[in-house]
């Protein structure tokens, strides 16, 4: 009996999926299910038995060192009627707290303190509270400066206009500002976004330092998770959740579908739906969807 979903997905600059590797998962997994191909050469999901669970280490470490993400779901209810996803470095290449403090001379050391709070290190709110601390008295315009900075990732577009087009509700949320999560959703075409405020003095033009109250940390995540699947009559697995650090964890832990995307350590480790080479476009292969079957436009 089929009860999982192997799927398959390549990092399509760096290799394709070949038949060989198709066939050796195929023989770990054990399985006598049919492979369907969701992109020639990038993707296939492959029906397997509930032991294939027991089959993953051996899957990868037999293929280690190939740029091949591994992903393993339930084979009901895979398309997620929900999406909520992280920004910075996620649907973004950008840590556009850290972007911000670079165009002020203050990025390696905001960016050290960035890092032992994606790596779990630091308590969020007060990671925030330290690197909003040091913006103080900079020029407001200097947010606009750092926006030209901002790039999405490959497949950003693709996963949420695909959702967005079958159903799925979307959300963006992120630790870092409504400033950019407003332009990061209208672009992508996210349904609403949430983040947290930056607080600016007018008369001057200029950052106080701060944020408004209360910080959006990862508690906020998960409770806006919580609050969409209910005010949407959906079930507990409806939803796909992305992030990359964290404060993305207790979110990933909660959705349906979890997926740590080129995540850190701490996120790796507790989070087994991992992309760690391709795009975001395996968020679509991991649900089942076809690559015929994507919008971008």
């Amino acid at each position: 009996m089929t009860s999982l979903v192997l799927t398959l997905v390549a990092r399509r600059e760096e290799t394709s999926l070949a038949a060989q590797s198709i066939a050796l998962a195929r023989d770990i997994v054990r399985t006598q299910g049919e492979t369907v191909v969701l992109s020639p050469a990038e993707a296939v999901d492959i029906p397997c038995p509930d032991t294939a669970r027991d089959s993953l280490p051996s899957l990868r470490a037999a293929l280690d060192g190939q740029a091949i993400d591994i992903l393993l779901t339930p084979a009901d209810n895979r398309r997620k009627r929900l999406l909520i996803s992280d920004m910075d470095s996620t649907i973004v290449a950008n840590e556009t707290l850290d972007d911000l403090a670079a165009h002020a001379g203050l990025g390696e050391k905001v960016a050290a303190i960035t890092a032992r709070s994606m790596n779990g290190e630091l308590d969020f709110a007060t990671s925030l509270r330290e690197r909003v601390a040091l913006l103080r008295g900079l020029p407001t315009s200097l947010l606009e400066t750092a926006w030209k900075d901002v790039t999405l990732n490959p497949g950003a577009l693709e996963m949420v206009r695909t959702m967005s087009a079958f159903g799925a509700r979307t959300a963006l949320v992120s630790g870092g500002f409504t400033f950019f999560t407003a332009r990061v959703a209208a672009l992508c075409g996210f349904d609403e976004h949430h983040a947290n405020v930056l607080l600016m003095d007018k008369t001057t033009e200029s950052l106080t330092g701060e944020t408004a109250q209360p910080v959006l940390g990862p508690d906020a995540k998960l409770h806006l998770l919580e609050t969409l699947q209910k005010s949407h009559d959906l079930p507990e697995d409806a939803a796909l959740a992305i992030g990359d650090g964290a404060n993305d964890l207790p979110m990933l832990r909660r959705a349906g579908l979890g997926l740590a995307f080129h995540a850190k350590p701490v996120v790796r480790q507790a989070i087994p739906a991992q992309i760690n080479h391709a795009s975001l476009r395996a968020a679509l292969f991991a649900q089942g969807y076809p690559a015929s079957a994507f919008v971008s436009d």
